[in-house]
């Protein structure tokens, strides 16, 4: 959220947000003008309030989405390469360091669970579990490894999320066909009406972002901003291909020499 801008709380039920909001310690910043601080998103932070359900971080390849999801995770007590909090291990360190500027403010009450979900490293974390020996069983029964991408992605949602839970998911779309995707939608309101749990998910995926009465921010070059869910290009974007194809590809695909 820019600096002076009021702050918006969600207007739902806010009964079991484990985390209430991130604050930016701005004067602990030394240079606004050096990664990742030089980001628009969140040069331009203050405070953002998040949803106590689900709240999508959306924008375009570099606005800061993953970034900033992998520093509040951080920030929470997850590993930076995913996992829950008890999973410590570094295969290639690259955490932007943001997490130690931030200021999480919690909710009443503490969540019982929770993991840090990114499919550019679900391999990472694969390999870290089966090194340790841990009981699969949470897991969907087997080795994430003996599933494919899409696969272990969605067992580790069905089998490993509980109850009382905070979960920060980075891209999970990458791994996911749009059915998988439709299924990973239905997982997360289970998890979320019936079993109290919390969201917060960095995406490009029109499918995910549909989720009923979440918050979603825009994060662009102007900063970042709450935009409904029919104003996200990714919405407009899909929308208007879907519905006219051959416009699109006449105009993307043209001879440039005619």
């Amino acid at each position: 959220m820019p600096r002076g801008s009021r702050r918006r709380r969600p207007s739902v039920d806010d009964g079991f947000g484990f985390l209430r909001s991130v604050q930016l310690l701005r004067d602990d910043v030394k240079s606004f003008d050096v990664y990742p601080f030089n980001i628009p998103a969140v040069r331009t932070l203050d405070e953002l309030v998040v949803h106590p359900k689900v709240t999508f971080f959306v924008g375009e390849n570099g606005s800061g989405k993953s970034t900033l999801v992998e520093a509040i995770a951080v920030a929470a007590g997850f590993n930076a390469e995913g996992g829950s909090k008890h999973v410590s291990f570094a295969t290639r360190p690259s955490e932007s360091g943001l997490s130690k500027f931030l200021r999480l403010t919690r909710g009443a009450r503490r969540e019982r669970d929770g993991f840090f979900l990114r499919a550019e490293s679900l391999f990472n974390v694969a390999t870290y579990l089966d090194g340790i020996g841990i009981d699969m069983t949470g897991y969907g029964g087997r080795s994430l490894h003996d599933q494919s991408h899409g696969e272990s992605f969605l067992a580790l949602a069905r089998n490993r999320f509980g109850d009382d839970g905070l979960y920060l998911l980075d891209e999970p779309e990458a791994a996911l066909s749009p059915a998988r995707q439709l299924a990973m939608l239905k997982i997360v309101d289970e998890l979320v009406q019936r079993r109290r749990c919390q969201f917060l998910v960095a995406t490009h995926s029109p499918i995910l972002m549909a989720y009923p009465d979440a918050t979603i921010y825009l994060l662009g070059p102007t900063g970042m901003s709450s935009v409904p869910y029919e104003e996200t290009e990714h919405y407009q974007i899909t929308r208007g291909f879907l519905n006219g194809r051959e416009s699109y590809l006449r105009h993307l695909l043209r001879d440039e020499s005619e």
